[in-house]
């Protein structure tokens, strides 16, 4: 009850860290695990309390294989690699040096009918709705059996995802949009936060063609390689009791001029057909294009993935995540 109003709440009280701390306690719970985790990397707070990548001047140096410096080498070696067709491993390849591939086809025109019908007798009858944005679903996975068993835990998928980040996955959240997002450039670890970092990784699943004029998303190529920008590097606002009311909009200011300063890294949209999948590095910069022609819709369904055994934390808003 107190997730689902906070999805459409926008008020004075999201700015209060001692609000997501009572939602900490509500959901204790789900947060015992950390217990363990923040002795492991050396992390002396509370369950319950406001976490940060301030928290961790330090980063533990177990970051994912492939972002190590030997990557190349060790994926050209690694059994699971050698066991995977030619194709898939291009695509790894791909992964390890521009941070995404597209798995062309993955879904049947069949599967995305089926997950399409749902999203909209879930928001017809009310059972599902957008968050504040007007353009996020969140969590449909909860409400619909062909949403998590399909998509959600696809069983083709999790072991894929699993190898490229080196251990194995736990599904988190996902979003469903009817209208692109209309999302300027970001990275995903600023809202989606590991210990050690990388720690993350997302599926971006197309439901339908999609057009230049329907608000196509877009990423940068390369761009997982950049810096991780946390709330540090740039104007949050946060105070030790207050999230900035800002904060999302210098992070993307931030990203922005980021980009500006890598003038190599090229912007590409992603005009995908219907049933392609796009997998992306915790770290690729990606957003949404503008929606250039009145009632277009884009219709697609986007799943984060954390990894087992990592601290896994929200940086913008300095909460731990609800697993």
């Amino acid at each position: 009850m107190f997730q689902r109003f906070f999805q459409k709440y926008t008020g004075f009280l999201r700015s209060l860290k001692a609000v997501y701390v009572l939602n900490n306690l509500l959901n204790i719970k789900r947060l015992r695990h950390n217990r363990a985790l923040y002795r492991r990397y050396g992390l002396q707070k509370s369950i319950l309390s406001p976490v940060g990548s301030t928290d961790f001047p330090q980063h533990h140096p177990d970051i994912p294989w492939l972002d190590r410096p030997d990557a190349a080498s060790q994926l050209e070696s690694h059994p699971d690699f050698l066991a995977l067709e030619p194709g898939l491993q291009t695509k790894a390849r791909q992964f390890l040096s521009e941070g995404y591939f597209v798995l062309e086809n993955f879904y049947s025109p069949a599967d995305t009918d089926a997950l399409n019908s749902e999203i909209d007798r879930l928001l017809d009858a009310g059972k599902a709705g957008f968050n504040y944005t007007g353009r996020k679903v969140f969590n449909l996975q909860e409400q619909s059996q062909v949403a998590d068993t399909h998509f959600f835990r696809n069983p083709r998928l999790l072991p894929l995802l699993s190898f490229l980040l080196g251990k194995p996955v736990i599904p988190f959240q996902s979003l469903s949009f009817v209208q692109g997002s209309e999302q300027r450039a970001h990275s995903d670890s600023i809202h989606m936060t590991t210990e050690p970092p990388g720690y993350l990784i997302a599926t971006w699943t197309a439901l339908e063609d999609c057009t230049p004029d329907g608000g196509p998303l877009f990423y940068y190529p390369g761009s997982h390689r950049l810096p991780y920008v946390m709330s540090a590097d740039y104007p949050s606002g946060n105070t030790r009791y207050t999230i900035g009311e800002h904060s999302n909009r210098h992070y993307e200011d931030k990203i922005e001029a980021l980009l500006q300063a890598h003038p190599d890294l090229e912007k590409k949209p992603f005009l995908a057909r219907r049933g392609d999948v796009l997998v992306w590095h915790a770290n690729l910069v990606h957003g949404g294009s503008p929606i250039t022609r009145p009632g277009a819709t884009r219709r697609s369904f986007v799943c984060h993935y954390y990894a087992e055994d990592v601290i896994c934390y929200h940086e913008m808003s300095q909460r731990p995540a609800l697993l």
